[in-house]
């Protein structure tokens, strides 16, 4: 079977449902007992009833599959439905910290009996038999998969808009794109349609789209959560698996579900809002000096304020970073990772490496890394070296704050993969300028819903820490979410 590791080297209801409470029909002199499927709920509180008795796997199912069927024409976020294997699997016998609980694999990673195209039209054809390790995780952990969520090719790119399956649209202004490369995940979550949905994050891919969709998404230190099988470890590992939420209580039960519990880190422990003050290296300032546009840098100075209003001591901050060569060298990593891809899907498809199998961008990509193979090495090498100089920031700071992207949602077609290669290369560069060094350093970082712009486009903030400061972001978190809330705010498409 082909191996798919993403980015190969580098690699509730829409209507309440009343049923009886039992099978048999009541004597005519009794009223039979009603049970109300409980409303639309975060995934803890879901599998909560479920477990109660006050609901069922299978009613939780079906209540989801209403509602996708209702926003899936608006959005598109979903590449392959298993509504039926979902029913199946809802049906039987679950256990798990969210048995019965809905939810969507995003479509880079191997869910057993469901396609794997890592949107691309090469792959076409390609079935999962086995489960990805953080799938089995998830499975595990009692999670119903209704189908695989929308994806860019490879996950290469910060938009959703795949050949192959065409542009998923944003929830909150259809217009435009909900980033990526988790972009399904983050529309579909944002829609509620279910309440969370799994998502990877190579350079911003679970951050970049929780800010444009206004969901939570906090990008796991490397190696906390399991990402690849063994033997397929790449120089340097960028990508790690995680999710998007809506609430962060969620975020933190799957992060407890899907530890690898390997003796790398110990287990994350008991997770409450933060009562301690943190000193906040506040950076709004891109390193690579592309434009802030001003919505984005008004509510991130407003998280600034939020921080301060809690407390908090906030301190103007420069990255010392050199902005153009730890993006030349990512760049360089990721391209090289493209080339890779690129001859997967063509040993997959028995076809030569072109723009019948794959996208123009891959190619470009591709082409990039072929010219420049030989300072890959030194890329590599520039790269590995960044992660001690990361986590020297933190010498007299706890926590890093920022803008996720360097602007709203952009519109539909903006960063299309077929798009001129330069032109679409400066775009990219020039919104999704601030996630990748904590890739590189294999930091925890986040984007939390905190912001929205005057035309209503949500504008997440990151917070930044050290490799293995899961657990304080995810305390800063719950502070802010209480502080701030943000579930109630929907956007004009959704399944509610």
């Amino acid at each position: 079977m082909l191996k798919l590791s993403r980015r190969a080297m580098l690699a509730g209801s829409a209507a309440t449902v009343a049923i009886a409470a039992c099978s048999r029909a009541p004597k005519e002199d009794a009223a039979a007992p009603v049970r109300t499927v409980p409303s639309y709920a975060d995934g803890t509180a879901m599998a909560a009833g479920i477990a109660a008795g006050e609901t069922t796997a299978l009613e939780q199912v079906e209540a989801a599959i209403t509602r996708a069927k209702a926003v899936e024409p608006q959005i598109n976020g979903i590449v392959t439905e298993t509504f039926e294997m979902a029913r199946s699997d809802a049906a039987g016998l679950l256990s798990g910290a969210f048995a019965g609980v809905p939810s969507f694999i995003k479509d880079l990673i191997d869910w057993r009996g469901a396609p794997t195209l890592a949107g691309s039209r090469g792959l076409a054809g390609h079935m999962a038999t086995t489960d990805n390790p953080f799938a089995q995780k998830w499975r595990g952990a009692g999670i119903v998969a209704l189908g695989k969520s929308a994806t860019p090719e490879a996950g290469l790119i910060s938009s959703t808009e795949p050949l192959s399956n065409g542009p998923t649209r944003n929830p909150w202004d259809a217009s435009r794109f909900p980033g990526g490369s988790s972009g399904g995940a983050a529309a579909l979550v944002a829609a509620r349609v279910v309440p969370f949905a799994h998502a990877s994050d190579g350079g911003g891919s679970i951050r970049i789209p929780a800010s444009t969709c206004g969901v939570f998404g906090l990008k796991p230190s490397r190696d906390r959560l399991p990402y690849s099988e063994a033997g397929e470890a790449p120089p340097l590992q960028i990508s790690v698996n995680h999710a998007v939420t809506l609430s962060v209580r969620d975020s933190i039960a799957l992060f407890r579900a899907a530890e690898a519990n390997d003796g790398t880190y110990p287990l994350l422990g008991e997770i409450k809002p933060l009562t301690r003050r943190l000193r906040i290296g506040f950076a709004p300032e891109p390193t690579s000096g592309t434009p802030l546009h001003p919505d984005t840098r008004a509510a991130t100075e407003a998280a600034a304020q939020l921080c301060r209003d809690l407390g908090h001591t906030v301190v103007d901050f420069t990255l010392p970073i050199d902005g153009p060569k730890l993006t030349d060298a990512f760049l360089l990593y990721w391209a090289a990772g493209a080339g890779m891809f690129a001859q997967q899907v063509a040993a997959f498809s028995g076809k030569s490496i072109g723009p019948e199998i794959v996208e123009p961008w891959t190619l470009g990509l591709a082409g990039m890394a072929a010219r420049r193979i030989a300072e890959v090495p030194d890329a590599i090498s520039y790269l590995l070296a960044f992660e001690s100089a990361y986590h020297a920031m933190f010498e007299s700071l706890d926590v890093i704050l920022s803008p996720v992207t360097g602007s709203p949602a952009v519109p539909i077609g903006e960063q299309s993969p077929d798009a001129d290669y330069d032109t679409l290369m400066e775009r990219v560069l020039s919104f999704a300028s601030y996630t990748a060094p904590m890739n590189v350093a294999g930091a925890a970082s986040m984007s939390v819903p905190l912001g929205w712009s005057p035309t209503g486009l949500p504008i997440g903030a990151m917070f930044s820490g050290r490799k293995g400061d899961d657990g304080l972001l995810f305390e800063l978190a719950l502070e802010l979410e209480a502080a701030r809330p943000w579930a109630d705010r929907k956007p004009p498409v959704s399944a509610l």
